[in-house]
């Protein structure tokens, strides 16, 4: 059985907590690591496939909301440039201040 931990402080203002508590360490070798377990021998390609594999991801991404980015552009551009050929045409036709 696991000791308890006593301290002086009320019992109703902090939880309580278990200090003694051990997590399982079934596999741990005590700071010896193996240089092959069994996975890809090099940790290096690993990260590298990992990282590899992010930036095609965030690249697919970024290509999606570019594309979305410029419909948004273009759809609030409409608008002005309507309306820069419009008053163009006003002028164009219009008589002089003279």
């Amino acid at each position: 059985m696991k000791p308890s931990f006593q301290s002086g402080l009320p019992s109703g203002r902090f939880p309580k907590t278990d200090y003694f508590f051990h997590s399982g360490l079934g596999e741990w070798r005590g700071g010896y690591s193996a240089p092959f377990d069994g996975d890809d021998p090099s940790p290096c390609r690993n990260f590298h496939n990992l990282n590899r594999a992010f930036l095609i991801e965030s690249a697919r991404e970024r290509s999606k909301e570019m594309a979305v980015f410029a419909v948004v552009v273009l759809a609030s551009a409409w608008p002005v440039i309507y309306m820069v050929i419009t008053v163009v045409k006003l002028l164009a036709t219009s008589r002089p201040l003279n």
